[in-house]
This record gives C-alpha cells, sequence and structure tokens, in this order.
C-alpha cells in the first residue's frame, strides 16, 4: 500500500514550489508534484488534474499546492 503525502500534512503557508519549478506536460508553473518509481514529476493545475487519477494509483509521494492559486496577497 502506497503512502501518501498530501499538502494537509504541511503548515499553512509553507510552500516547496517556486516559479522555476515548471510543468513536465507544458511548461507552465508546476503547482503539484508527485514521486512515481523514485522519480519526481511536477505538474500545472490543469495536468495535475488530468492525470491525478492515474497518478495517485502508483504515486509514493503526491504533493499539491493549487491552493495558491485563489490565495490573495
Amino acid at each position: 500500500m502506497n503512502t501518501l503525502t498530501t499538502d494537509d500534512e504541511h503548515e499553512v503557508g509553507e510552500y516547496r514550489l517556486t516559479a522555476a519549478d515548471r510543468c513536465d506536460a507544458c511548461g507552465a508553473q508546476a503547482y503539484i508534484s508527485a514521486v512515481v518509481n523514485g522519480s519526481e514529476l511536477l505538474f500545472c493545475a490543469h495536468h495535475g488534474r488530468k492525470y491525478e487519477q492515474k497518478l495517485r494509483s502508483v504515486a509514493t509521494s503526491w504533493h499539491d499546492e493549487t491552493s495558491r492559486l485563489n490565495a490573495t496577497v
């Protein structure tokens, strides 16, 4: 059974993805990272949601910072 981490396990305001992290599918800013077979995959919100169901079944880690898209400064 895979143990997945979620952003619920991180304190609010603790972000690890930056503007330099880019989506592996399209190059947009990454807000989701998943570790699959020891490799980290980065996705924008769109592609993260598109592949989420398949990725979560094989990922050993799932980190989602998409809540930052709705955050106010």
